[in-house]
């Protein structure tokens, strides 16, 4: 993903400078204008710096996850709540962090506060580690003086998305090694045993039925062309992870994953979850509805369902309900939609799109925990189907020969 070096206006009036990384140039503006900066130039950055210095750098650090953030809001909840003063939490946490990429930012962080800066302004000066959902959180809790409690919500918040991230990666866990042992065990096939056979076959002088001569054809060609075919796929992976990384692309993929089978429902339930449940914390921590729309579209880390959730912020913004805007995606249930609307009539939006999250994370844990017994009699079939096709392949000219064999003794 390109850098990109901005410079911009805060929320006072004052010049801030910095570096992060982005889509496009259009992504970097919508990133920094949601969290409170507006942008006065955005150029690509140029980096010439020491290659072997830079690779040195990476694997002494790595960027903190979701488990190192979930601690530094519950750590920062205690020390405010102990009244310790901001510029002094970050002095001692910067030094006591594990994490040396956490460290310094902590660090850099500390410095703008001293400078006079908002803890948002300095926070949104790191917005690979801190996202808008996050620096938009913290100007609420600025603004309303409730810093305390809303680092206490960051931190559940940022558990559930963990336990979310965990049970996606739970559910793909399964069908993705059975995948890899299948394909690894075509190859091994391909490459050692069927030509084994093959001699044998050549051999006899025996007519083969017709699976047996495609099988061998197969083999053949690996075994003949597997550089080729091991280029190929590299270059396949290649040129996908960089189409991936283009905004069609991504935004392709994306839609592409919510519609594989089985798997794809899983996907989409959590993401909707994970929007559910940020939304309700912004709401509820004072962030206004489209403000808490635009960032959430961000936040879902899909962009075929980020934009949906733009498409339901353009409504709002155009006088139309919540409800009647998010029944026009197609992607919430008539259940959630009737949550949605009771959530409207009543005024506890916050509270209603809390138990929409508790709705959507109660399904997605229950189809990880069915999603072997579901998945089982796929893979078997295909199995199946493989060892059937290898054993006509196999078998069939063996019999013949067996046939031929009897035929001249007797």
């Amino acid at each position: 993903m390109p850098s990109f070096r901005y410079r911009g206006r805060g929320g006072r009036g004052d010049l801030l400078e910095g570096v992060f990384e982005a889509a496009s140039a259009d992504a970097a503006a919508a990133q920094l204008i949601n969290s409170g900066i507006t942008p006065v130039a955005i150029e690509e950055a140029v980096e010439t710096t020491d290659v072997f210095a830079q690779w040195r750098r990476w694997l002494r650090s790595r960027t903190p996850d979701l488990s190192e953030l979930i601690l530094f809001c519950r750590q920062m909840y205690t020390l405010m709540r102990a009244g310790v003063p901001i510029t002094q939490a970050m002095n001692g946490l910067s030094r006591s962090t594990r994490n040396p990429v956490l460290a310094e930012a902590l660090g850099e962080v500390r410095s703008t506060l001293e400078s006079g800066r908002e803890l948002s302004v300095a926070l949104a000066q790191h917005p690979s580690m801190f996202s808008s959902l996050f620096v938009s959180t913290v100007r609420i809790g600025e603004n309303t003086g409730r810093l305390d409690e809303v680092f206490l919500k960051l931190a559940e918040y940022l558990d559930r998305e963990r336990d979310t991230r965990a049970r996606i990666k739970s559910a793909l866990r399964y069908p993705s090694f059975v995948l890899v042992a299948i394909t690894l065990a075509i190859g091994v096939i391909n490459v050692v045993v069927i030509p084994q056979f093959a001699r044998i076959f050549e051999r006899a002088e025996v007519a083969l039925p017709v699976p047996t001569r495609m099988i061998m054809a197969t083999s053949e060609f690996c075994v003949t062309w597997w550089p080729a075919l091991l280029c190929g796929c590299l270059l396949a992976i290649a040129a996908f992870r960089m189409w991936v990384k283009t905004d069609a692309g991504h935004y392709q993929w994306d839609r592409f994953k919510l519609r594989i089978p089985i798997v794809g429902g899983i996907l989409q339930r959590a993401t909707l979850g994970r929007f559910a449940r940020g939304f309700s914390m912004s709401l509820a921590a004072g962030v206004p509805l489209t403000q808490s729309l635009g960032v959430m579209a961000q936040a879902v880390d899909n962009e075929f369902i980020g934009e949906r959730i733009r498409h339901i912020r353009n409504g709002v913004e155009r006088g139309d309900t919540l409800t009647r805007s998010a029944t026009a995606t197609g992607i919430f249930t008539p259940l959630v939609l009737q949550m949605l609307a009771v959530g409207e009539e009543t005024g506890a939006v916050d509270s209603l799109l809390a138990e929409v999250a508790g709705f959507y994370e109660r399904e997605v844990d229950y189809d990880v925990k069915n999603l072997s017994q579901t998945i089982e009699p796929v893979l078997i079939a295909v199995l199946a189907a493989l060892v059937l096709v290898f054993a006509l392949g196999v078998f069939l000219p063996m019999w013949d020969l067996a046939g031929v064999k009897l035929s001249g003794e007797g």
